[in-house]
């Protein structure tokens, strides 16, 4: 069953569509995303294809989707197959991008990978497809002009030093860099910096959003962060297994309320500006977040030792929560808690595995 069928979770995209006081920002103009098919990006190709459906031919938002497999991201937009609103663009985000099917106004790097095994598995390619996707971007965007949006991450402020109860975005907690797993935290640190660097340059007018660990019905069954394993394990109504004694205490958004902080920060967000995104009904500790899980499939908490290629690519961050007030003072809300979240999360997928 395509994901668009469920009901539970159109209703996703409707609220988004609801919630976000600015799509008429997006009329008429064209859009280019990086990592269309992942977690975000796939929400957002869906929430503005949703939106367009109301609209004028002359007054829909256009995208151009940038992916790594073709056929995967045609397969999974195939209900909006046909509508020219919607193009693809096969290419490697390390790569100078190629000829573009329109001029885009608006410009968002999400391709990344986001996960610990990837981390481990992958560490040139989490370092380049940060450092030289966004370099590519922003030397087009020189070139062509619009306003860029980064998706950066809570990683950029490394591990708490103890002296901090929530990250504010002038935050700079440590980081070990010569450890693999600071491939993706530094990766990010650079991008951040070359936003800077073009701005201050070129003129390009970039944002940036840092966002927590993310979930949601459109992750990735590769995923291998803690959150979505035990989002699948519960989809399937096995234990979930805590690789850890679970103390963590991190922030968390549902993909959803990501989605709508990325059109927020586009729309509204100031021109080399920084914005955290939380909040604090989602702020948990991983054994919380797992007994959550396992409340809804109706199964148990388990311990587990990690394979030593996951906990390469773990985070050794204790406490890692944010302070959003800087995005909330534009206006943004969260609509999901995290329980909700995780609860529908997990109906959703489970639909999508039945059908």
């Amino acid at each position: 069953m395509s994901i668009l069928e469920i009901i539970e979770y159109r209703a996703i995209l409707q609220k988004l569509r609801e919630d976000f006081p600015f799509w008429h920002r997006l009329s008429g103009k064209t859009i280019l995303i990086t990592g269309a098919s992942g977690m975000l990006g796939s929400l957002l190709v869906d929430a503005v294809m949703l939106w367009n459906e109301e609209r004028p031919d002359q007054g829909r938002c256009s995208i151009i989707g940038v992916v790594r497999n073709l056929e995967r991201a045609k397969a999974r937009f195939a209900p909006w197959s046909g509508r020219p609103e919607l193009t693809y663009i096969q290419h490697d985000v390390c790569e100078p991008l190629p000829e573009l099917p329109g001029r885009p106004d608006f410009w968002i790097h999400a391709a990344s990978t986001t996960h610990p095994v990837a981390y481990s598995t992958e560490p040139v390619n989490t370092i380049m497809a940060n450092v030289l996707g966004t370099r590519n971007m922003l030397d087009r965007i020189s070139e062509l002009g619009g306003r860029f949006l980064l998706l950066s991450s809570v990683e950029v402020y490394g591990g708490n030093r103890g002296d901090a109860e929530r990250f504010s975005e002038d935050y700079c907690g440590y980081i070990d860099c010569n450890t693999l797993r600071a491939g993706y935290p530094e990766a990010k640190r650079v991008s951040e910096a070359l936003c800077q660097a073009y701005s201050e340059e070129h003129g390009v007018d970039a944002v940036i959003l840092r966002l927590p660990r993310c979930y949601g019905p459109t992750m990735q069954m590769t995923d291998s962060k803690a959150v979505a394993q035990f989002i699948k394990k519960a989809v399937r109504g096995e234990n979930i297994v805590l690789k850890s004694e679970g103390r963590q205490f991190y922030s968390y958004a549902h993909a959803a309320d990501a989605v709508k902080g990325m059109l927020w920060t586009l729309c509204v967000g100031e021109k080399g500006e920084a914005y955290n995104l939380a909040d604090g009904q989602s702020d948990i500790t991983l054994r919380d977040l797992a007994r959550t899980a396992a409340e809804s499939a109706g199964t148990e908490v388990v311990f587990e030792l990690p394979e030593e290629m996951e906990k390469k690519g773990f985070s050794k961050a204790q406490r890692a929560v944010l302070d959003a007030e800087k995005l909330k003072g534009l206006g943004w809300r969260a609509s999901y808690s995290i329980r909700a979240g995780v609860a529908e999360t997990i109906t959703i997928l489970r639909k999508c595995a039945n059908g």
